[in-house]
């Protein structure tokens, strides 16, 4: 799973090779400690334009779908099992339309051991952007008017799937790594062989993990109260 991620730059330090078109003016300053319901930037292609507008938005962490009665359901929907969502009502209708790219400058996971759960900082050794592959939607919010900015709300998911090598000894799961060369047809809401474009990002993740480093960081990291850079720094294991 991914529980808690790092955004140390925004904008188009952020994104990187994404060829973003549009970002928002009101994106989230870096962080080094986002937990579910707080919010990040993802990036995906609007479909109301064509051919369809490259985005860099600010949403909710914790898929919303737009059939909810309220933004609760999103507590329990930050990850999704990449080998379960075509078969998830939950996850099904953003997979086919509705796919995001979340950058990061890299995550957090926690490895058992027999003195306890040990946080560790798994980032690209090169300090180039991370991006998971992500689902997004909409949701109305019913008790607002339909002149209120915020009654539509943006949230996101995080895909996942079984670890491999180094981060397979952290960690049972980790993020559906998105390679940058897969990122235009993930991105593409016309894509029609979803199945096929899963699959194959699926298979690209492993060569993106082998890439990874990570080292032990303060158990400071569990409190969602504290960010600072100080938390992705190494301490002695």
């Amino acid at each position: 799973m991914c529980g808690r991620f790092v955004v140390a730059n925004v904008g188009s330090e952020l994104v990187g090779v994404l060829r973003v078109d549009v970002e928002n003016d009101v994106l989230p300053a870096p962080s080094y400690n986002i937990a579910p319901t707080a919010s990040a930037a993802i990036v995906l292609d609007s479909v109301k334009t064509d051919p369809p507008t490259r985005r860099l938005e600010p949403a909710r962490w914790g898929l919303v779908p737009s059939w909810a009665k309220d933004p609760g359901i999103g507590v329990k929907a930050f990850n999704a099992r990449s080998e379960e969502i075509e078969n998830k009502p939950m996850f099904r209708g953003a997979l086919e339309k509705r796919r995001a790219i979340v950058p990061a400058s890299g995550y957090y996971e926690w490895k058992t051991t027999d003195d306890g759960k040990v946080p560790h900082y798994i980032h690209p050794a090169d300090g180039s952007p991370l991006f998971f592959a992500g689902l997004y939607e909409w949701w109305k919010n019913p008790e607002l008017a339909d002149d209120d900015s915020a009654r539509w709300m943006l949230s996101f998911t995080i895909l996942t799937r079984a670890s491999i090598g180094r981060l397979g000894s952290i960690h049972d799961r980790m993020p559906l790594f998105m390679d940058a060369d897969y990122a235009d047809a993930w991105l593409d809401p016309s894509t029609d062989n979803v199945g096929d474009i899963l699959d194959a990002a699926i298979d690209a993740a492993p060569t993106v993990a082998d890439t990874l480093d990570d080292h032990v960081v303060s158990t400071a990291v569990g409190n969602v109260r504290n960010n600072s850079p100080e938390l992705i720094e190494p301490v002695d294991e």
